[in-house]
């Protein structure tokens, strides 16, 4: 049962990476677009994290608190790469405050699971 819940654990890290990473080559490249690898990393990282979160075979705690902001942030990253994509269909590109909103908020997300123990 513990193979299975780090097998979890790297799909969600996976996920956290396709869509932290897609974001970091938009920025880097100097473009401010949402792509669908943005939306596919969300989806994965949701729902390997949906799955962690159930209690399933764990010896330790779950910490509830923690996983509810994390969820209200992924919500939120969620609605912004929404908005953004939305955004970009109208008018070819999306607000910089919105694209660098989503990339903080990831990256927030990341520290939020290692550091708060």
């Amino acid at each position: 049962m513990e193979f299975l819940r780090h097998l979890v654990v790297l799909v969600h890290l996976v996920g956290f990476a396709l869509l932290f990473g897609a974001w970091a080559v938009e920025a880097i490249g100097g473009r401010r677009n949402v792509t669908r690898l943005m939306n596919w990393g969300l989806a994965v990282a949701a729902v390997a994290g949906l799955a962690l979160a159930a209690p399933w075979g764990v010896s330790h705690e779950l910490n509830y608190i923690k996983i509810g902001v994390k969820l209200v942030i992924l919500l939120v990253i969620g609605a912004l790469l929404g908005i953004g994509s939305a955004r970009q269909r109208k008018r070819g590109s999306v607000p910089a405050g919105v694209f660098w909103s989503i990339g903080a908020l990831t990256l927030a997300n990341a520290a939020i699971a290692v550091l708060w123990t």
